[in-house]
């Protein structure tokens, strides 16, 4: 039996990058962590350490400041621009994947701002010299509805202990992915509507499980974003337990309850056009 290489990579990871636009008195502040993911015919630097087709890790870093320096704008438009870099200069790249996260500053005056919580955009380019794929998204997006959920009728066995409730706090924070057809969308007006389709489907749906929920929200998107065809979500159940306070002769009426960080449940899933054509690369 032999022994062959498979699939490879190689890249520069989190490179981080703050630029500030200085034109007029009121700066404009973008923060981003860039991830860069190289694959091609890189076959000899694995076996036999010949680096001749190989861009150093290095240079795709200082590739990231200097596009920087012309302007970044929608981070799915300066995802592009960087794959498309790296695949069209170099003969041996065949594939260019960059992953970025974008993190918000609220503003407080012309030059002064406040980190806006652990909340992130995200963007996924990938682009193989003649079909790009982009894949926007968010993390740390954590929400919360105080009643109108609910968790009944599942499976018990001899190792169930959950009650059933017909009030309960539900809790998460979203990581979601929305796949896009084609690369001609007005990419910051798309990223604003679908959070906000997102949003109001968690707050406006009675749940009856977090799968519920997330079919909701998955489908809010389709129904209002025509250029997204799949929606993938990652919804952790942040459980809320109701506090016994019998110990010390009071009651709890749903309103006392400890934060549990951990174990919790953790919902998945995919909501898609049933035409959808597949994203020829795995995304998740």
């Amino acid at each position: 039996m032999g022994i062959v290489l498979g699939d490879n990579q190689y890249g520069k990871a989190e490179t981080r990058l703050v630029r500030v636009s200085r034109t007029g008195d009121t700066h404009e502040l973008v923060d981003l962590n860039v991830s860069v993911a190289l694959a091609g015919d890189l076959d000899a630097t694995h076996l036999s350490g010949d680096n001749a087709g190989v861009l150093p890790t290095d240079s795709q870093k200082n590739t990231v400041y200097a596009f920087a320096r012309q302007g970044i704008g929608a981070i799915e438009e300066f995802g592009l621009r960087l794959a498309r870099h790296f695949v069209d200069s170099q003969p041996a790249i065949h594939r260019a994947r960059v992953s970025i996260e974008s993190y918000g500053w609220r503003r407080l005056g012309e030059h002064s701002f406040a980190r806006a919580g652990d909340e992130a955009r995200t963007a996924t380019v990938t682009y193989d010299g003649s079909w790009a794929w982009v894949v926007s998204g968010l993390t740390g997006l954590v929400l919360l509805n105080s009643t109108a959920s609910e968790f009944w009728g599942y499976v018990k066995d001899p190792y169930t202990t959950l009650p059933e409730t017909r009030d309960r706090i539900l809790a998460t924070a979203v990581t979601a992915r929305w796949r896009h057809h084609g690369t001609r969308s007005v990419w910051d007006e798309s990223y604003a509507d679908t959070r906000a389709e997102l949003v109001a489907a968690f707050t406006g749906t009675h749940s009856y499980s977090l799968q519920q929920t997330l079919y909701a929200m998955g489908r809010a998107v389709l129904d209002a974003r025509p250029e997204v065809v799949e929606v993938r979500l990652s919804l952790p159940n942040r459980h809320h337990l109701l506090v016994d306070l019998g110990p010390f002769d009071l009651d709890n009426p749903n309103e006392v309850f400890v934060a549990a960080d951990r174990p919790y449940g953790l919902i998945e899933g995919t909501v898609l056009r049933d035409d959808a054509a597949p994203a020829g690369l795995a995304w998740w």
